[in-house]
């Protein structure tokens, strides 16, 4: 099963950058030893449209477009659930189980996605109630990946 980060957007050079890619590289390292293949992250280039709603359109059918045919759809969103990092780690644990061929983790830019998009996930995820800037978000998603992997493994990154 490949994991796979979809973000609208680009982090630039700089620290949130070189921090996604070292959590992308040990959730790949220790996710491989489970079975989980490539962990990958991709770039959508944000829409140009005037509109918020034809953005969010736009944003929608170009994630749409990279998602591999009967993936597990998770959408980071505000209104989503606050999962702990065993429950996430859990869900991966019984996604692979499933023989689903990728698990997609899409996060969205800042007018969000289109509701349309949204209800083909299969969860919806929280960070809590803060607004998040989007490059943080990515990190943090990253970061639990990793978390999450390392409980799978039985490695002490994790410690509750």
């Amino acid at each position: 099963m490949r994991v796979i980060v979809i973000a609208v957007g680009r982090l630039k050079q700089g620290p949130e950058r070189e921090l996604a890619a070292s959590y992308q590289k040990r959730a790949q390292a220790v996710g491989r030893a489970l079975g989980m293949g490539d962990f990958e992250t991709i770039e959508i280039r944000e829409s140009r449209a005037q509109d918020a709603e034809r953005r969010r359109v736009e944003e929608s059918i170009a994630i749409a477009n990279v998602i591999p045919e009967r993936a597990t759809i998770v959408v980071l969103d505000e209104r989503g659930e606050n999962l702990d990092s065993t429950k996430l780690a859990t869900l991966l644990r019984d996604w692979r189980g499933e023989t689903r061929p990728a698990v997609c983790f899409v996060i969205g830019a800042a007018d969000g996605l289109a509701p349309s998009f949204c209800a083909r996930a299969n969860l919806a995820l929280a960070f809590g109630a803060a607004t998040w800037p989007h490059q943080l978000v990515r990190v943090m998603l990253l970061e639990q990946l990793y978390r999450a992997t390392s409980i799978l493994a039985g490695h002490p990154y994790h410690r509750a």
